[in-house]
């Protein structure tokens, strides 16, 4: 029986070189889509390249709130104008440090760079270090759906318990944690939410991408979502994101013939719009 299996390219809009790994990928059928991060000055050129990509591509926003210059400008979620590590938001929201309307400012202005540069609604949300599962952007989500005319774009949910076991249990706990609830009350806000997540490794050992696809496309039920981070490098990269070497390992594995003869012997389909 053929399964459907979403793989979705997180950090489009980082570097112009993780860009172009990306586009790579989607012109050739080798990804259902990409979340876009809107909050860097080439955003707006970098956008335009996403009409060259097929149409049954899924283009999402990757919410963006920790590591990087604000889009929305000096606030209490980012005093300096950089957002806070992904430690001193989750202790600046628990102490009630930052309030709603400087995160719900900063996902709104990346929300509204998206529309103007890509000219529609995003066909999904999701977050850059899970962002989506904390309770501001829960909130901020629930807005959305009251006052959204026309669909709403999907979810990305939480990995399964019963993974917790085949590799980076500390950080699927962790995701888990952020994601209680989640599901349940986001559905019942209007939401679809895609799941389970998969795609879980040490990006510190690029070695380690291929066998957690190999897992996945043997394991994941019809509907899951594995997510990667494949792109080249470039200085901007280097300036501003950790991960480097694993996304040339992701791009090679994704591109290859092997990926694609991995695809047909379980009976895997990309999954598009």
């Amino acid at each position: 029986m053929t399964r459907s299996i979403w793989f979705v390219a997180d950090d489009f809009g980082l570097s112009p070189a993780v860009d172009r790994g990306i586009l790579d990928l989607l012109r050739a059928g080798r990804l259902s889509g990409t979340g876009c991060m809107t909050l860097f000055p080439e955003w707006e050129v970098e956008a335009r390249k996403l009409a060259e990509i097929p149409a049954s591509s899924s283009i999402g926003i990757h919410i963006t709130l920790t590591d990087q210059k604000s889009l929305a400008g000096v606030s209490k979620l980012s005093p300096s104008g950089k957002l806070p590590s992904l430690r001193a938001l989750l202790g600046a929201i628990a102490s009630g440090r930052i309030d709603d309307a400087s995160i719900h400012a900063e996902i709104a202005a990346q929300y509204d760079a998206f529309r103007q540069s890509v000219g529609r609604e995003p066909d999904y949300l999701d977050g850059h270090q899970h962002v989506h599962f904390l309770p501001p952007v829960r909130r901020w989500l629930k807005k959305l759906a009251t006052s959204h005319a026309g669909p709403l774009p999907w979810l990305r949910g939480a990995p399964e318990a019963a993974r917790l076991a085949t590799g980076s249990f500390a950080k699927i706990a962790t995701v888990r944690a952020l994601a209680r609830r989640f599901e349940p009350a986001l559905r019942s806000a209007g939401f679809a939410v895609k799941g389970p997540l998969s795609g879980f490794y040490d990006w510190k050992r690029p070695d380690g991408f291929e066998p957690a696809v190999r897992t996945g496309l043997a394991d994941l039920p019809d509907g899951s979502v594995f997510m990667c981070h494949p792109g080249h490098v470039d200085a901007l990269l280097a300036q501003r994101d950790p991960l480097t070497a694993a996304r040339e390992a992701e791009v090679r594995f994704l591109g290859s013939d092997a990926f694609r003869a991995l695809l047909d012997t379980h009976q895997v389909r990309i999954a598009a719009t």
